[in-house]
């Protein structure tokens, strides 16, 4: 059965894991809660140490052929946009490394004439010298599609479905090929089948209640655990942020909720891996880190060229798709617009002293990459 099968049926039928897992996230008191992450805390120790991956998101584009009603990348945005050369992305790559980053995530909006996979193939080989794993977050695309990236050098796939409820997703995408559920709702499978040995999935929080985002959500889970099996599985559970376009989320989440969803996570999938951006403040960031999250980015920038400040000379504005001089406003910076705004602005390093202070020790580098790369004797 496919997940599509499942995702349609699941308000009648649902698995005794996800059962277990509804659980969890339902209202909770305070000791029970407490109790939770005591649990969620230890499993995460059990399981992967007291360690936190870091990466950073890496942005090639900001073009981007669909309308999302929450997104600052939004085709009708009036935005500035850019899309770098392969030089431009080693630059920006260069200056990761040199903060120490060993594990990039390649983000780019959803245009297949400016992201193609020859160009994304491209990007990979170049930046695979000075990266021991590369991921990327990309339109979905078919198997063989995958596949030359994957032998370029890329190792992770990440795509979000950005909400499971239907009527609410044909609502928030308006237009482009992006309003193609389905096509989305299997993309981890197809990347797992072209040799991605990462795969990551998540739900925008705030289009719909996060409860039953969450509940979808735990079930994609435990379908890509069974079919997946060869694969790191990871989730992201970014909560939506301010970006162009002014689009606020229908539902909110509380920070409270969020801690009791990552505990309910870690409680039913122990051996998952649980990202959080820099969408979140500081204080959280921290908290969360003690208690089941372990990979985090640091250092963000969300507009392609963020980093070096490239590219500028390629800006150009849209306007409901076409393209015009780039005029500037009154006191806008000449630089591409970002996906989102960022809560968590510290830089690498501070990010590292706070997690060794927290008893948590920074990991730049993808060992298990390098050890299968080893020669064995």
């Amino acid at each position: 059965m496919s997940f599509v099968e499942i995702l349609d049926n699941l308000a009648l039928r649902k698995s005794r894991v996800v059962e277990s897992f509804e659980h969890l996230i339902a209202p909770k008191a305070d000791q029970e809660l407490e109790a939770m992450a005591r649990v969620s805390r230890l499993l995460t120790l059990q399981n992967f140490g007291r360690t936190m991956r870091l990466f950073a998101p890496l942005y090639l584009s900001n073009e981007c052929i669909n309308n999302c009603r929450y997104c600052g990348f939004s085709r009708d945005n009036s935005i500035l946009r850019v899309t770098l050369d392969a030089a431009e992305v080693v630059a920006e790559g260069q200056h990761l490394a040199h903060h120490g980053f060993r594990q990039i995530l390649l983000v780019a909006g959803e245009h297949p004439k400016f992201i193609s996979r020859g160009y994304l193939a491209e990007c990979v080989r170049a930046l695979a010298p000075d990266f021991a794993s590369i991921s990327i977050e990309v339109a979905p695309m078919e198997t063989q599609d995958y596949v030359p990236i994957v032998e370029a050098g890329a190792e992770g796939l990440v795509v979000y479905q950005e909400t499971y409820n239907r009527s609410v997703y044909a609502e928030m995408h308006t237009s482009g090929p992006k309003r193609d559920f389905n096509f989305r709702l299997d993309c981890a499978e197809r990347g797992y089948s072209a040799g991605f040995r990462r795969i990551g999935i998540g739900a925008l929080i705030g289009l719909s209640r996060w409860q039953d985002e969450a509940v979808a959500l735990a079930a994609h889970l435990e379908y890509l655990f069974k079919r997946c099996w060869q694969a790191q599985i990871s989730v992201s559970l970014p909560r939506l942020r301010p970006a162009a376009g002014g689009f606020y989320p229908l539902f909110s989440m509380a920070d409270r909720e969020l801690a009791q969803l990552v505990c309910a996570l870690r409680i039913t999938f122990p051996q998952l891996g649980i990202v959080l951006s820099t969408r979140e403040r500081a204080p959280l960031r921290d908290s969360l880190a003690l208690i089941g999250v372990t990979m985090m980015s640091a250092g963000s920038h969300t507009e392609p060229g963020g980093y070096t400040r490239l590219g500028r000379e390629h800006l150009h504005r849209t306007v409901r798709g076409r393209i015009v001089a780039p005029e500037y406003q009154d006191g806008e910076d000449e630089l591409a617009t970002g996906q989102f705004e960022i809560s968590d602005e510290r830089s690498p390093a501070e990010i590292v002293t706070v997690l060794r202070e927290r008893g948590l020790e920074p990991v730049w580098k993808d060992w298990d990459q390098v050890l299968q790369g080893a020669t064995t004797f």
